[in-house]
């Protein structure tokens, strides 16, 4: 249990890396839609992975509107597959 890494414990940081590890981006709308969260409670969880180094933000415009995007980063990749082999040992364990 040591290995787990608390920064994924939710199920909405669980779905935002889980996301990110089968693309190379994901837009922030997309992700909301996705995992059905709330504007607020995506930006909550997302920022936490950002200031932990696993996720890097992208901020443009597609013509008037604002677009975030996010993408994984090398650090953030290593960390979550730690932990998915920390949850594999759980189960093959039980």
């Amino acid at each position: 249990m040591q290995e787990l890494n608390k920064a994924f414990e939710s199920r909405a940081r669980l779905g935002i890396m889980s996301s990110l590890m089968v693309n190379d981006s994901i837009t922030f709308n997309a992700l909301k839609e996705l995992l059905d969260l709330t504007d607020g409670n995506l930006a909550g969880h997302t920022r936490a992975l950002e200031q932990a180094g696993y996720l890097r933000v992208e901020k443009s415009f597609v013509g008037k509107k604002p677009n975030t995007r996010f993408f994984i980063t090398l650090e953030g990749r290593q960390a979550f597959e730690q932990h998915l082999e920390a949850l594999e040992k759980i189960i093959r364990e039980v």
